[in-house]
C-alpha cells in the first residue's frame, strides 16, 4: 500500500539501480496469478465447483492470498520506494512461491515466501535507516512478523498456527503507511505513545499465542489499534470532500470498522479455534473488510507509482466496494447464525468483489490510455 509521498521516490531513484517499470510488471502479475487462484481455493473450501488446479491448491488458500498475493504486492511496493535493485528479489521470492504453493511441495513454498520475507525486511530497515520515525519502523516490524511467520511454517507450524503472525504483517505495513500520512494533522505526543503501546500489545500477543493470554492480547491490541486509527487518521476531515479523495477515505474508514469488529470477535471468542465460525468471521473481517478495503482504496495510487500509468478515478470504483462489504456482511451474518448457506453465498460475493474490482482497475487503466493521446493533441 503506497502512499502519494512513497509514489513520488521510486522514480528519483532509478539510476541507482531501480527496475524500469516493464520489469515490473511481471512481479506484479505474479502476484494477481496467486490472488486469482488463491480466492478460487477459498471458494472451494466453501464448496464451490472450482476447475481441478484450483481444488489442488484449497489447503494453500491464506498462503497465497497472504503471502503469494499480498507479500508480492507490498515487496514490490518497497522495493519501488527503495529504488535499489537489490529489493527486487523479495517480490520475485514471493511470488515464485505463490506458485510453488500451487504446484510443489509446501515446504518449498515456504522457503520461497520466506526468502522473500527476509528481502523486504532488509528493504524496511533500509528505510527505517535512512528515515528514523515510528511510521518506518512499523513497516520494519510489520515485515519482520511476516518473516517469523513463514520461518515458523518451514519449521513445521501449521498455517492457522502463523497466520496471527502473517495478519499482523498486513496490519502493521497498513497502520505504518497511514501513520506517515498523520504529518498533515500530526497526533499528540500522548497520541503517538498510544500508538506505540499497541504495537507492543500486538507483539506481546504474538509471543504468547501458545497461551491461553495470547489471542485476547492480541485481539485487545487490534481492537485499540482499530479505534486509534479512526479517532487520528486524516480520512476523518477527507471523507468530506469529492472524488478519489472521499472514495479513498471511505475505503479506509469502513476497513477501520471491519478491523474493530475481528477484535470484537476474537475477544468474544477467547481464541481462534480452526474451523470455527468465529475463526471465519475475524480472518475475513481482517483479511477482506480491513485489508481489501485498503486495496481498492489505494489501487489508484499504487498502479501509478509501481507501473506508472494512470488509473483514472470514476464512481463505478463503488461498486465493487459496496459489493465487498455487502457480501462479507452477509457472510459473517451466516457465520453468527450458524447459516453455512448465507457463509457460501457470502463467500461467492467476495470473490466476485474481488474480480470486479480488477475488471474496473484495468478499465480504469484503459481509459486512462485512451485519454493520453487526447491530452496531448
Amino acid at each position: 500500500m503506497v502512499t502519494p509521498k512513497r509514489a513520488a521516490t521510486p522514480e528519483a531513484h532509478a539510476s541507482a539501480g531501480g527496475w524500469p517499470p516493464p520489469w515490473r510488471f511481471p512481479l506484479l502479475l505474479l502476484g494477481f496469478v496467486a490472488l486469482f487462484i488463491g480466492a478460487g481455493a477459498g471458494l472451494a473450501r466453501l464448496g464451490w465447483r472450482m476447475p481441478e488446479l484450483v481444488l489442488a491448491a484449497s489447503a494453500m488458500h491464506a498462503p497465497l492470498m497472504v503471502c503469494g498475493f499480498f507479500g508480492t504486492v507490498i515487496a514490490l511496493e518497497r522495493a519501488v520506494a527503495v529504488g535499489r535493485g537489490w529489493a527486487y528479489p523479495g517480490p520475485l521470492l514471493a511470488g515464485l512461491g505463490g506458485v510453488c504453493a500451487v504446484f510443489g511441495p509446501a515446504s518449498i513454498a515456504a522457503a520461497f515466501f520466506l526468502a522473500g520475507s527476509l528481502v523486504l525486511l532488509a528493504a524496511s530497515i533500509d528505510v527505517w535507516r535512512r528515515q528514523s520515525a515510528l511510521f518506518t519502523f512499523t513497516l520494519a516490524l510489520g515485515a519482520a512478523c511476516w518473516s517469523v511467520g513463514n520461518g515458523l511454517w518451514l519449521a513445521g507450524w501449521t498455517v492457522p498456527e502463523v497466520v496471527p503472525w502473517w495478519f499482523a504483517f498486513l496490519i502493521l505495513t497498513i497502520a505504518g503507511e497511514r501513520l506517515e500520512l498523520s504529518r498533515f494533522m500530526p497526533p499528540a505526543p500522548l497520541a503517538r505513545w498510544l500508538f506505540a503501546l499497541v504495537l507492543a500489545g500486538l507483539v506481546a500477543g504474538l509471543l504468547g499465542l501458545r497461551w491461553p493470554w495470547g489471542v485476547p492480547v492480541f485481539a485487545a491490541a487490534v481492537l485499540a489499534l482499530a479505534a486509534w486509527l479512526m479517532k487520528h487518521d486524516i480520512v476523518r476531515r477527507t471523507v468530506r470532500r469529492s472524488g478519489l479523495t472521499r472514495y479513498i477515505a471511505v475505503c479506509l474508514l469502513a476497513g477501520y470498522v471491519w478491523l474493530a469488529i475481528a477484535g470484537v470477535v476474537m475477544l468474544r471468542a477467547g481464541g481462534l479455534v480452526p474451523a470455527t465460525a468465529s475463526y471465519d468471521a475475524a480472518l475475513h473481517a481482517i483479511a477482506l473488510g480491513f485489508v481489501f478495503s485498503m486495496v481498492f482504496g489505494h489501487a489508484p495510487i499504487i498502479f501509478p507509482a509501481v507501473l506508472r500509468v494512470a488509473v483514472p478515478y470514476h464512481r463505478a470504483f463503488y461498486a465493487p466496494l459496496a459489493l465487498l462489504h455487502g457480501s462479507l456482511a452477509l457472510r459473517l451474518a451466516g457465520d453468527a447464525a450458524g447459516r453455512i448457506d448465507w457463509v457460501r453465498l457470502g463467500g461467492l460475493g467476495n470473490a466476485l468483489a474481488l474480480a470486479a474490482f480488477v475488471v474496473f482497475t484495468a478499465g480504469a487503466v484503459v481509459n486512462g490510455w485512451r485519454a493520453r493521446p487526447r491530452a496531448a493533441g
